[in-house]
């Protein structure tokens, strides 16, 4: 026999009483009361004042109530009760007749109805009939009527704490919750795992993030010399580049209270809630300085004041805003707290809050090079159960440039997913390269319908990429050209660009005649083009725009750019510049990509012989790598110049065909 366990409840914890079980009583007292006090089965037949004469005349009448002055309450005798005319009155089985009334009509005037039943009366010598006046429940009637109120002001508490959250609320119960904070609190109590050690590269940042927690536990290293503690950071950063990884980071070193929360969180419907809000959020972490705040997205409140509010009405953001910025520098303001802000857009962002005495400090989060994508993929590789002994860090971070922190941890991901999906018994060199083909290119689609002409012109036009690239001194090294079908390409070719800080003329020209490439490849060989150029056409153009208006590459221009790094530009509309200049800007944009574009179609004219026979080669086995290209082109003396080292076929795999894919 089973031995029962009997489970007590904690002492000291009683069960929690519900509210909900108030209202509901409530509401079944109201339709208790109803039901059995003259409704339901109490509720006698209508008539009117015509049936009651005949009921009178034919002497089935008992007496008559009267209730309230209104209506008339008719009871019939026994023997009148038998009677088949009298079947739709609704009297009782289990009461006796004229225990209830059987017939109800409504009087017009009290008195004119007791003078005509006394004519009545006299005419038919009805003398034992008589009439008696009474009142109803006065009480039962008024609460019944504001029934319908109180069920009104029942659903709206109901939606009121829904709104606000639910859970536990102060003294004025749920309903005046909306205006908290929804800061989720870490301290030394919480269990959070990200620590700085998780937090791969990003040494610069890292190292001042660091700082900021050592200015709350020992704020009096820094002081003793007379030293402000700083009042907040602002990490900016391309997306995926860790800056919210580095809060967490924070969360988990700090030993102080740390509330986080996202800039979303303080904007709400209501009129003055987000700025409610904020007080309390700082209310909450001053109560325990030292503190930290971390706000996430900080650009959702931030973005300057004036210029998305065309209507000129009141808004709620900017409300919001001002709280913050008093809160965090005005009147009465506590050093012990310092507020840790993250954006992507802090162009955006109000000059008041960019100034020295809120965020001190900006910390820039920029995305990582090869030493640092190394020391990424190393943090994650951790979590996969079995990876290949022969996988190579450095390697898989040269086929990466220009990948973020979280390109690089969905890379980790999706290569455990094809190994699996391969039945690998561990993570490999070619499952990283088949998942920075499938993240970047797309899925494979070697089953879509593409006709001979369609695939020769798209076997031509990636050829002529790899041709004019292979030409070209400082175009970006070819690692793969195929034309198989991937993601919106019908075709793709596979570079490995060289990684710089700056960008010089002849470079940005080199690769966009490059770009160019495809389509002079269509116009040199079938003296025809098509639109499989798209994504060509539009990337030289924003190279030749930029190189025009932004960074001052062109001569009839001049040292001039129209960029506006601050963001205020967006909401102009009117252009910076003249139309006389407009026309000279677009003239300049069409004279830098058509030069190109006949520079190409030159290179690919000298050497059609050779762009024929590597396009033969593209249609048999529809992907060719760098030592196709060495065998018809011979060696490229421009990689031997500078010293470069690019990736060689025998590393990719041509059955699987995948491989690191930035394109140009």
């Amino acid at each position: 026999m089973a031995k029962q366990e009997n489970k007590k409840q904690p002492e000291g914890k009683k069960p929690k009483f519900n509210s909900y079980w108030i209202y509901a009583g409530i509401i079944l007292i109201f339709l208790g009361i109803n039901f059995f006090s003259g409704s339901g089965f109490n509720e006698p037949a209508k008539t009117n004042i015509a049936e009651f004469e005949s009921f009178l005349k034919d002497g089935d009448v008992k007496k008559v109530v009267v209730i309230n002055k209104r209506t008339a309450n008719v009871y019939l005798t026994e023997k009148a009760a038998q009677k088949p005319k009298h079947e739709k009155s609704k009297q009782k089985e289990f009461l006796p007749a004229g225990e209830t009334p059987d017939y109800t009509f409504e009087l017009g005037d009290l008195q004119n109805f007791e003078n005509d039943f006394d004519e009545l009366k006299n005419e038919y010598s009805l003398d034992t009939i008589r009439v008696n006046e009474t009142h109803s429940d006065v009480w039962g009637e008024l609460i019944w009527s504001l029934l319908p109120i109180i069920l009104i002001i029942g659903v709206w508490i109901f939606i009121m704490r829904r709104m606000s959250g639910g859970g536990g609320g102060g003294p004025g119960g749920q309903i005046f919750n909306i205006g908290k904070s929804k800061a989720k609190l870490f301290d030394k109590n919480t269990d959070v795992k990200a620590s700085f050690k998780d937090v791969a590269g990003l040494e610069g940042a890292k190292e001042e993030v660091q700082e900021i927690v050592d200015f709350l536990k020992q704020p009096e290293k820094y002081t003793a010399l007379g030293g402000k503690i700083p009042k907040g950071a602002l990490l900016v950063g391309p997306p995926g580049t860790g800056k919210t990884l580095l809060a967490k980071a924070v969360a988990g070193e700090a030993k102080v209270p740390f509330y986080s929360l996202s800039g979303s969180d303080f904007v709400e419907m209501f009129v003055g809630v987000g700025a409610s809000r904020v007080r309390d959020l700082f209310k909450q972490a001053k109560e325990k300085s030292p503190s930290i705040i971390f706000i996430d997205e900080i650009d959702a409140i931030g973005r300057a004041r004036g210029k998305s509010n065309f209507s000129g009405s009141n808004d709620e953001r900017e409300n919001t805003l001002n709280q913050l910025l008093t809160e965090m520098d005005g009147f009465g303001t506590n050093t012990n707290v310092i507020v840790i802000g993250a954006t992507n857009r802090a162009d955006v962002l109000d000059k008041a809050l960019m100034r020295a005495g809120r965020f001190d400090r900006q910390i820039y989060v920029d995305l990582p090079d090869i030493r640092e994508r190394k020391e990424i993929f190393e943090v994650h590789l951790r979590p996969l159960k079995k990876v290949a002994d022969e996988l190579d860090t450095e390697f898989l971070a040269k086929q990466t440039p220009g990948f973020s922190g979280a390109d690089i941890a969905n890379v980790c991901n999706e290569a455990a997913l094809v190994a699996a999906r391969k039945g690998n018994k561990a993570v490999g060199k070619q499952d990283f390269l088949d998942a920075v083909d499938r993240i970047v290119g797309g899925l494979e689609k070697k089953n879509k319908i593409i006709t001979p002409d369609e695939k020769k012109a798209i076997a031509f036009h990636e050829a002529g990429h790899a041709t004019v690239s292979w030409m070209l001194e400082h175009a970006a090294p070819l690692v793969k050209v195929t034309i198989v079908p991937r993601g919106q390409s019908l075709g793709a070719a596979w570079y490995l660009p060289e990684e710089r800080l700056i960008v010089r003329t002849e470079q940005m020209l080199d690769e966009m005649c490059a770009t160019m490439g495809g389509r002079a490849a269509e116009k040199v060989i079938f003296n025809k083009i098509s639109t499989g150029a798209l994504s060509d056409l539009e990337k030289v153009t924003k190279q030749a725009k930029a190189m025009v208006t932004i960074y001052g590459l062109n001569e009839k221009v001049g040292n001039l750019t129209y960029y506006d790094s601050s963001g205020q530009s967006e909401y102009n509309f009117t252009k910076p510049y003249s139309e006389k200049t407009s026309e000279l800007i677009d003239k300049e944009i069409s004279n830098i990509i058509e030069t190109q574009y006949n520079r190409a179609i030159d290179l690919l004219t000298e050497h059609k012989d050779k762009l024929t026979q590597l396009a033969d080669i593209l249609l048999d086995k529809e992907v060719i790598f760098k030592d196709d290209l060495q065998r018809i082109f011979g060696d490229r003396p421009f990689d031997n110049k500078k010293g470069k080292e690019t990736p060689s076929a025998e590393i990719f795999s041509a059955k699987e065909d995948s491989i690191e894919e930035n394109k140009n």
